[in-house]
């Protein structure tokens, strides 16, 4: 799934707010003109915190392309702002004031102005302004627009007043809901999407006088007021002011009961007045309105009684308040009936629109209002990678989700909201959270009680914050290590993507979903299916992707044993939703071609839900059903009818949920379809608690980051280290070794992270808190010299420990082709190449698949270990490098020698890797000895331990027999009549055949 709006642009172009009439010319006692951009060269192109206009956009193709250009025909001096665009989701720029210097005062003005040179496209521009707080980044954002509806030069005029308050992408709770202008810390464009242009603007001033209704404004405490029959709401009126001062003039309120659904005088009190704040009014006194409600005792869904306020002298609320009589004494509030009965009772009563709401999922960044919750009775918002509230802590998300939860308190039945992430290794999203390392780390432990533990970890910490619901896990078997998702993997073998599956009841529970109620567990998501890990190089046609989203061509039995196996056990596993994958499946003999998964209701309807039994609902992926071919109500018809059960359409909403609506009643979505996905969704909505507890439980939060959960990334990270080779037994380093430490991700917690960390594309540097590779080797060595690019000297240390590799990338961006490859950087390079010349050393790869390493730098390398992407705890790795535990991960895919061989996978006809499937030295006290003599003991027991059903005998017997042979291959080389077995092995040993494995060993150990 792509990320979602960050920065300052955020919403789509449709849901910006038309432009208002122009304002009147400026009056004679107007202030003179304050120019902010002139565009001349005065402000560069910088980010922040540096003051500076920066580009933004949804995917890397998206940003503007920005110049100063000089044009005799420009309105102010002689050059002015302009740049070309080609934007598919969003994109704009800002002009950010230093963060580091104090905000402007812009509130004298009447509103902002500017050139555009207009190209009479029809499309709207948003232009936005950041108001409050302590900097850019923590700031109100107040948005208007206006329409490119002219040719060429025109001055167009932006009061204040026309501005509304951003419902996304904000201070969680506000600031104060007022653009007070006495601290704006910049602007930001948002440009058209569809088209590809130009644009250009110029002169950027402040004009006019600021008038009375822009320095008072009345505001509620909130928009949606819940309230138990017969019970008594109170909703509280503040008056606030530009600068908190007291008001010039004074500000009257009428307010009246009036519309609704609830009937005046049977289901409430009527209530009419006038509250008045006089002139001299401290900014911030708040007056209470109190609207009793009556009881009637008969069973009802719920009731509303709009609050009409009329605000004379002051800026209005931006809408009206609603107090709401809850649902009350029909079946499916029983928490005590059967969760069947519940379901049934509550679909019975929806109407289409109310199903349709219940089957959209909307990008929380791209809400036009909050109201549409309820307007839409959506079933379900999503955070996107990097679309966080701000600011980024854990308290705020769930403030966040908390209110969007509570409008739903004002539509007919309350069905509560399921709000999901992608908490893909710990809950990656939050700053400060818990980062596991990713799945292909988890993979090389070989340790299904630590996959458990990692997603226990990662619900606890997911729900705390609000969220019920995780896109996780990935159970895709990568089969090409050029593919941008390989790490989401657990490795290329179906065997150890089943066995590490344990983590779904660590993020659910036990199977039959009694545990979802906890306020420590969360819904998980089986992904991408089917054959996502399988897609052929080459045969993307995303963008730039060349692997990603591509077309996995293979026969049926194929089919079963790699890719739908890791889904049967999900299943069995009660794993509660599944969402199909972005790739086209092409079944060989079966004549139809490459089919987008998202359109396959064979494999949806007839494989997941009628052969296995899947119980639970498919959800879409981002904009998934945008890939079918056809027209958009194609695109509805045929996902739905394939088995969707909810579409992830971030910033399509409405015309999903209105086009979804016509199909049913068009009849080409039958009534029974429909009822059938709303049901699998109310389902685990019921079976989550949601009814009962419809707001985060954020009793957990204290343990959000806490030292016990970083104990288990720690033991994930470091069983997760695979050495690969240990000439003469370097590693472990002893305490007393003076060490040289260099290379790109010795100490960047971002690097080492990986993608999906904070934002969607991860990021280097310090994103998140944790402990680097070299702050945890600090801790075990007093002599320590630390050189990033290794130019300082090397003379005088006894080891050197270089660490390479990988920066953050995701999906189909990080794809090999796609401005990556498998080599180390030429500063990597150069630093290995440098260090390891120099004295004895350890490399160690911090990856999210393995890197290309050819037969002459590997001879220069005493020490190699495949890090993958540890997360946050480094004190893991540094645990392994120091002895303080062994090293015993193994290789989760085989390790390539060279990029021609891709794909290459364990049972491959020819199979001559770098390492294979499975490899992975220890460091172990005792290694264990002998040849073939106790090789052929090791397989009698075995197949004993095999027949007996004896799973930990059986383990450690092949364990045995797989060091032996590595002790033995390391002295005579990896040849391909060694590769082969040895990781067929692993693959016997992951399918309990314990006696088949030790033979294959066996054929290892006489081919070396």
């Amino acid at each position: 799934m792509r990320r979602t709006a960050l920065l300052a642009s955020a919403a789509l172009l449709t849901t910006l707010l038309p432009l208002t009439a122009a304002a009147p010319a400026s009056g004679a006692d107007d202030p003179a003109p304050v120019p902010v951009d002139r565009f001349e060269g005065e402000v560069p192109f910088a980010s922040p915190p540096a003051e500076g206009v920066f580009t933004w956009g949804s995917d890397n193709d998206d940003p503007p392309a920005l110049r100063l250009t000089a044009r005799a025909d420009a309105p102010e001096g002689e050059k002015v702002l302009a740049g070309t665009y080609d934007i598919s989701g969003y994109g704009g720029f800002t002009h950010g004031f230093a963060f580091a210097e104090p905000a402007h005062d812009w509130s004298a003005h009447r509103g902002v102005r500017l050139w555009w040179d207009g190209q009479d496209n029809g499309k709207k521009i948003a232009f936005e302004l950041r108001d409050g707080g302590a900097n850019g980044e923590a700031s109100e954002l107040w948005t208007t627009s206006f329409t490119d509806d002219f040719t060429g030069w025109k001055q167009i005029e932006l009061p204040f007043t026309d501005f509304t308050y951003r419902t996304d992408h904000q201070p969680v709770g506000g600031i104060d809901h007022i653009l007070g202008l006495t601290e704006t810390w910049g602007y930001a464009v948002t440009l058209p999407v569809g088209i590809k242009a130009e644009f250009a603007m110029d002169g950027v001033e402040l004009y006019g006088k600021a008038d009375q209704s822009l320095k008072a404004s009345v505001r509620t405490d909130s928009a949606v007021y819940p309230t138990d029959e017969g019970a008594t709401a109170t909703a509280k009126l503040t008056v606030a002011t530009t600068g908190s001062i007291a008001l010039a003039e004074p500000v009257t309120v009428t307010y009246e009961t009036t519309g609704g659904t609830a009937d005046p005088g049977r289901d409430y009190t009527p209530v009419t007045g006038t509250v008045t704040f006089p002139a001299g009014t401290a900014s911030g006194t708040t007056r209470e309105i109190r609207v009793p409600t009556l009881e009637d005792r008969s069973a009802e869904p719920a009731e509303t009684i709009p609050l009409k306020l009329t605000v004379t002298g002051a800026k209005p609320p931006a809408e009206t308040p609603q107090i709401v009589v809850d649902a009350h004494g029909l079946p499916y509030l029983d928490s005590e009936l059967p969760v069947r009965k519940r379901v049934a009772d509550l679909l019975a009563r929806l109407s289409p629109e109310e199903k349709a709401g219940q089957m959209t999922q909307a990008e929380r960044g791209a809400l036009t209002a909050s109201g549409d919750i309820a307007t839409y009775a959506l079933g379900s918002l999503l955070s996107g990678g990097g679309s966080t509230p701000t600011p980024n802590t854990a308290e705020a998300w769930a403030k966040m989700i908390d209110g969007f939860q509570l409008r739903t308190r004002a539509t007919r039945f309350q069905i509560p909201l399921i709000y999901g992430v992608d908490a893909v290794h710990g809950h990656n999203n939050l700053v400060g959270a818990t980062v596991m390392p990713h799945n292909i780390g988890l993979g090389a432990s070989r340790d299904p009680l630590l996959a458990h533990q990692s997603g226990a970890v990662t619900a606890a910490e997911t729900r705390a914050t609000g969220s019920p619901w995780d896109f996780a896990p990935c159970l895709c078997v990568t089969r090409d290590d050029r593919w941008g998702r390989a790490y989401e993997s657990f490795g290329e073998d179906p065997a150890l993507v089943d066995a590490m599956e344990t983590v779904i009841q660590g993020l659910q529970g036990r199977p039959d979903g009694r545990d979802l109620k906890r306020g420590d567990k969360v819904l998980a998501t089986a992904k991408h299916f089917v054959g996502d890990g399988g897609t052929e190089y080459g045969s993307s046609t995303t963008g730039t992707y060349t692997i990603d989203q591509g077309v996995t061509e293979v026969t049926r039995q194929q089919l079963e044993a790699v890719h739908l196996a890791p889904y049967r056990t999900a299943v069995d596993r009660g794993v509660g939703t599944v969402m199909p994958s972005y790739s086209s499946l092409d079944l060989v003999g079966d004549g139809q071609g490459p089919v987008k998964m998202h359109a396959r209701a064979d494999m949806i309807n007839g494989v997941l839900k009628d052969r296995m039994g899947f119980d639970g609902f498919v959800i879409s992926d981002w904009q998934g059903i945008d890939q079918i071919p056809g027209d958009y109500a194609s695109d509805v018809r045929t996902s739905v009818n394939a088995g969707l059960d909810m579409i992830m359409v971030p910033y399509a909403y409405k015309d999903f949920h209105a086009t979804l609506v016509d199909e049913v009643r068009a009849g080409r979505i039958s009534e029974k379809r429909m009822d059938d996905a709303v049901s699998r969704i109310l389902t685990q909505k019921f079976r989550l608690g949601l009814f009962e507890k419809p707001y985060a439980d954020t009793s957990g939060a204290a343990r959000i980051g806490s030292a016990a959960h970083r104990a288990v990334a720690r033991q994930a990270a470091a069983q997760s280290q695979v050495l690969l080779k240990n000439t003469d037994g370097l590693l472990p380093l002893k305490k007393s070794q003076k060490v040289y430490v260099a290379g790109s991700n010795a100490d960047d917690i971002g690097n080492q992270s990986g993608g999906w960390t904070v934002t969607w594309q991860g990021a280097s540097g310090d994103i998140t808190p944790g402990t680097t590779i070299l702050e945890a080797m600090r801790k075990n060595s007093a002599r320590l010299t630390y050189s990033k690019d290794a130019s300082a000297p090397t003379d005088g240390h006894d080891v050197g420990v270089v660490v390479v590799g990988e920066t953050p990338y995701a999906e189909g961006v990080g794809d090999v082709g796609n401005g990556h490859d498998l080599r180390l950087s030429p500063a990597d390079r150069a630093a290995v190449d440098k260090v390891c010349g120099a004295m004895k050393c350890a490399v160690l790869i911090v990856s999210g698949r393995p890197q290309l390493i050819d037969d002459e730098q590997l001879a220069g390398i005493d020490a190699l270990v495949a890090s993958w992407l540890p997360g946050t705890e480094g004190d893991g790795v540094a645990d392994v490098l120091y002895g303080r535990r062994p090293f015993t991960g193994q290789l989760p895919v085989t390790w390539p020698k060279s990029e021609a061989q891709l794909p290459i996978n364990v049972g491959d006809a020819s199979y001559d890797p770098r390492f294979p499937y499975g490899w992975g030295l220890t460091t172990l006290t005792e290694v264990p000895g002998g040849g073939a003599a106790t090789l052929r003991a090791l397989g009698i027991a075995a197949a004993a331990a095999e027949r007996a059903g004896a799973e930990e005998a059986g383990r450690a017997l092949v364990t045995k027999a797989r060091l032996i042979v590595q002790r033995r291959a390391v002295g005579t080389g990896i040849t391909e009549a060694v590769a082969g077995p040895f990781a067929e092995a692993d693959h016997l040993l992951l399918t309990g055949r314990y006696g088949a494995a030790v033979r294959k060993l066996t054929a290892a150990y006489r081919a070396a």
